[in-house]
């Protein structure tokens, strides 16, 4: 008779949505890890004769989900929460809103409030689902990727990068050599690090330099490292590509050989059918802010997920809208393209809510470079993934689980999270960091860091 496998961790009981390509679910089901990987996916009855597990977490009533990937985050916009809605109330706020308020707001902060902003930022990410996170690139990455370490979730961080524009702060510009020489040694200070790495980044076209995009596509290549970049976002950005280039900005990027699939490019909103055609032809990945993107324009997201086109799903991070629920954002992403694709055509759910939400895991994964690691749960796969309750009163009755996750459930909903096989939040309690420091200190620093901000946007 074969002995009992040694295991770390059993999650027993749950009802399983694995979200794989074949459609699995397993209801009252066992999952075995062991270090970061899950080695088994059955039914739980089966699990004690095969299995000793050194930790039990009972399941029992919860939906096992894979976690989320947040395919573009804003760290150091958390404490920037609530600012511009309060602007705009005022009648006060001035377009476009990244170069007149979010990167001056980034020029303000000091090491420890990117550190502050991290720890804020990735526990309201894990205590909703989130399991990895994209950064576009801010001010002082070691400091995210110092919280991003402490807390347990799995990240990618990157330094905001320009290189052109006199108008930006001083302390946020760099010359052309510095900036590639700060992203190479950054993406190599975190290579080893199991969970949390680093990528370059290119802030955008209009503050990027020809020579710092080039540079940075030749870096890419050389590290085999993503380019984390904002493409395709705004009126403004088309505007002054044609103006100066004569080219839109996705054309751009191809006249100069820096559009390839190493291309991560945030918003992707205002897309001529000819740059949807070389987002295809050079396999770049997408992520589409479904908070924000229909402000700028009528998104492309079914064209890109007809296309095959890589995308991932993102909330941006706080400054624009407060929350980082990646449910909500798939709720919201799905809404979008019923308006944008489907009403105008007289078509009835171009996209449902469960499609929506299996996009948002598939594209997530394949956006983070991980899609035989992560994005559905599959013995061999690493551990991250949450469980759900399905017996809220806005849930309730849990027809079909797999529904329930895609129309009913939110952030609040999530119970527990495993990030790399070690569970992090356990019946909503984070288990890794007391956030209470992290509060306090805050709260005597903000009203600093906000006199900093208001003269800086006067």
């Amino acid at each position: 008779m074969e002995q009992p496998q040694q295991i770390d961790l059993l999650i027993d009981g749950a009802y399983v949505v694995a979200f794989d390509a074949v459609g699995t679910e397993v209801k009252d089901a066992a999952i075995a890890i062991v270090g970061n990987s899950i080695v088994w996916i059955g039914p739980a009855g089966e699990a004690t004769s095969r299995f000793i597990a050194k930790d039990k977490l009972d399941a029992s009533g919860l939906i096992a989900m894979p976690g989320f990937v947040d395919g573009h985050l804003h760290t150091a916009q958390q404490f920037l929460h609530g600012k511009l809605a309060a602007i705009r109330r005022r009648g006060q706020l001035k377009e476009p809103g990244w170069s007149n308020y979010l990167v001056p707001f980034e020029a303000c902060l000091e090491p420890e409030d990117i550190y502050c902003s991290g720890l804020a930022a990735y526990a309201s990410m894990i205590s909703s689902g989130t399991t990895c996170f994209l950064e576009a690139g801010g001010p002082h990455p070691d400091e995210m990727g110092r919280a991003a370490d402490e807390i347990g979730i799995r990240g990618r961080i990157a330094l905001s990068t320009m290189d052109c524009d006199e108008s930006i702060p001083a302390g946020s510009r760099f010359t052309t050599d510095e900036a590639l020489k700060q992203n190479e040694a950054l993406v190599k200070r975190w290579q080893h690090h199991p969970r949390v790495n680093a990528w370059l980044a290119l802030r955008q076209i209009m503050v990027n330099t020809t020579p710092l995009t080039q540079g940075m596509s030749e870096l890419a290549k050389q590290l085999n490292t993503p380019i984390h970049t904002h493409l395709g976002e705004g009126a403004y950005e088309v505007d002054y590509s044609v103006a100066k280039w004569g080219l839109r900005p996705v054309e751009y990027m191809e006249s100069i050989g820096a559009l390839d699939e190493n291309i991560h490019a945030a918003h992707s909103v205002l897309l001529s059918l000819k740059e949807l055609d070389l987002y295809q032809k050079r396999d770049v990945s997408a992520c589409h802010c479904s908070f924000n993107n229909y402000t700028m324009g009528s998104p492309r997201v079914l064209e890109m997920l007809h296309r095959g086109i890589r995308v991932a799903l993102g909330n941006d991070g706080a400054a624009t809208r407060g929350s980082l629920d990646m449910f909500e954002v798939v709720h919201a992403a799905t809404v979008g393209q019923q308006a944008v694709g489907g009403a105008p055509y007289h078509i009835e759910a171009p996209i449902t809510h469960e499609q929506m939400l299996a996009a948002a895991l598939r594209g997530g994964s394949q956006a983070a470079r991980l899609p035989d690691k992560i994005g559905s749960l599959e013995a061999g796969k690493l551990a991250d993934l949450i469980l759900v309750e399905c017996d809220s009163f806005a849930q309730f009755p849990n027809h079909d689980p797999r529904i329930t996750l895609a129309e009913s459930t939110v952030g609040p909903n999530v119970r527990t999270v495993i990030i790399d096989g070690r569970v992090v939040m356990k019946d909503r309690i984070l288990l890794t960091v007391d956030l209470t420091a992290m509060k306090q200190k805050v709260a005597s620093r903000y009203a600093n860091i906000m006199e900093r901000y208001d003269k800086a946007i006067a």
